[in-house]
């Protein structure tokens, strides 16, 4: 099929979108929910999800199954047809593993000393092996850099080493991140050799017994705290035969205080390596020091669900847009005090609401579009994007008939911004369809604030990317109307430091829901232009994503 200019399609409720949104108050409202997207409907919907019924939404507890039978009836009260066969949904397998930090212990023995980190405070470990315990002893440590091997960049921190029965020890980010080379890979934007899913994965190809990730808040875009309440909780997988690439027997992080110590007591300057690690040639570093590990873990083997509904097309039904929002959390914490759940009201209780509230305006519409729309909410995207894997390789719609996937992630409650973020701006041709829309409601497109943070390697639209579908995560930015720039930069701050993948993200009905409002109308109008055209958007010349041979499109 040729490939419509996205300057011939008509826009859609331009005069809407282009109108002011009214102020909401901050009371919550019980309410029969109404065809249109408005800010009483969305509220109620995350209401109901961020509630402590819900127990944090974690995939194979009771928050899941109150979680899935919640979305189900809403998608049945819509009228929308089931999206695999005559079911809801989609069952992911999964293996969950517990680590007992209590019971496992990890030193890393130096000339100096055996350190012994503290498991939570200063070191996490996990196994993704799905054995129960896990031992590896006296393994030799080697310092890899930032653990990439890039061969189109001509760059690999293995090269004429051998690693197999070692253990890895790297860098979070990109080479040149923490020496400001802009000329390095991606300059301030990640690439996904600075994730660390990314970086556990090369170590496995390479044969490694297991691999420690160096945190550090900047280079990982969050504090400690965040990778110790992670790491501290169940941890999901799919199973090996879901799965076939290697896998490490076991893998974690340690906190910058314990590497520095590593470091210092087996003679090295750590400054210096990593200033080293991000110089073209840098070759591979002996630690004197060896990894012990006895890991200890509960495991058990389980069914998480993706919930998945379609509105089908009038004239092409075997076409469609996705719209996508992970549906799980972290659960709870069962070594705190007080509050113990983490009720991920912003994350991502708000993105599902938002597809929930399009899905309705869809199918109030007096005539059905061309295409069929997907309505797919997601599980274990906590756990490394598990469930939007596992649809990515199972579609219910076959990905060369996917037209575009369009997901709602973290959504910004801070009222009307004069900027919409569209993280990775500028891979897509999405993005000239969604900056039109932006137009009409006086908005500009920007890039995330941080793009040396990976945000796009960090949510489900990322396993469509890498299949080739052109992917669209779109939010609203923090140049607030009435309030400028400063306040939504200190309030994004404020949630990564006291809310994000922590107990405070709580729902507030204090949330000024105007923005979310002209965010879920531009989202609506870039998935029903697509559903009603025969445009096929791309990824632009020179992405990586881009991949026109395998989709066939042009």
């Amino acid at each position: 099929m040729r490939l419509i200019p996205f300057a011939g399609l008509v826009l859609l409720s331009a005069a809407a979108l282009a109108a002011p949104v009214p102020p909401v108050d901050g009371s919550t409202h019980r309410h029969g929910f109404g065809p249109e997207i408005s800010a009483e409907d969305f509220r109620a919907h995350v209401e109901v999800l961020a509630s402590d019924e819900f127990a944090g939404r974690a995939p194979g507890s009771v928050g899941e199954t109150r979680t899935v039978a919640y979305l189900v009836e809403q998608l049945k009260r819509l009228g929308l047809k089931p999206g695999n066969g005559e079911a809801y949904t989609q069952d992911v397998p999964m293996v969950e593993t517990k680590a007992d930090f209590e019971a496992s212990r990890l030193s890393l023995a130096t000339p100096k000393r055996s350190l012994a980190p503290a498991l939570g405070p200063e070191a996490v470990v996990g196994t993704r092996s799905g054995q129960a315990s896990v031992t590896i002893e006296d393994s030799e440590l080697v310092f890899v850099g930032y653990g990439v091997n890039a061969p189109e960049l001509g760059w690999n921190d293995y090269e004429g080493l051998d690693v197999k029965g070692k253990t890895v020890v790297m860098l979070i980010n990109d080479p040149g991140f923490h020496v400001g080379d802009e000329t390095l890979f991606g300059g301030r934007r990640m690439t996904y050799y600075g994730r660390w899913t990314y970086k556990y994965e090369e170590a496995a190809r390479q044969g490694a017994a297991a691999a420690l990730i160096i945190h550090d808040d900047a280079g990982a875009a969050y504090p400690w705290e965040v990778v110790q309440n992670s790491w501290g909780g169940p941890q999901f997988d799919l199973p090996p035969s879901e799965d076939p690439e290697p896998r490490l027997p076991a893998q974690g992080w340690i906190n910058d205080a314990t590497a520095r110590a590593l470091f210092a007591d087996a003679g090295l300057d750590f400054e210096a390596l990593r200033a080293a690690a991000s110089r073209p040639g840098f070759r591979a570093v002996p630690l004197e020091a060896r990894l012990s590990l006895t890991l200890e873990s509960s495991t058990r083997s389980g069914t998480s669900q993706n919930v998945v509904a379609v509105l089908p097309g009038s004239t092409r039904p075997d076409e469609a847009i996705v719209y996508l929002a992970h549906w799980d959390h972290l659960g709870r914490n069962f070594s705190g005090l007080g509050d113990r759940i983490f009720n991920g009201a912003v994350d991502n209780a708000t993105g599902v609401a938002g597809v929930l509230e399009i899905a309705e305006l869809f199918t109030t519409l007096k005539t059905p579009p061309e295409r069929s729309v997907v309505f797919l909410f997601v599980t274990l995207e906590e756990s490394g994007l598990l469930g939007s894997k596992y649809y990515a390789a199972h579609p219910l719609v076959p990905l060369e008939k996917t037209v575009a996937a369009i997901n709602l992630d973290a959504m910004s409650v801070i009222g009307p911004t004069r900027d919409l973020v569209v993280i990775g701006l500028g891979n897509s041709e999405l993005d000239d369809l969604a900056r039109r829309f932006a137009k009409t409601q006086g908005r500009v497109l920007v890039e995330e604030s941080a793009p040396q943070n990976g945000y796009f390697f960090r949510s489900d639209h990322f396993n469509f990317a890498k299949a080739g579908v052109p992917a669209l995560y779109a939010k609203g930015g923090v140049d607030h109307v009435e309030k400028g720039s400063e306040y939504g930069l200190a309030w994004q701050a404020d949630y990564v430091a006291n809310r994000y993948h922590k107990v405070g993200d709580n729902f507030d009905p204090a949330w000024d829901l105007r923005g979310v409002v002209q965010d879920l109308q531009l989202l609506f109008a870039v998935g029903h232009t697509l559903a009603t055209s025969e445009a096929w958007p791309n990824y632009v010349e020179g992405n990586a994503f881009r991949k026109t041979e395998q989709r066939g499109r042009f």
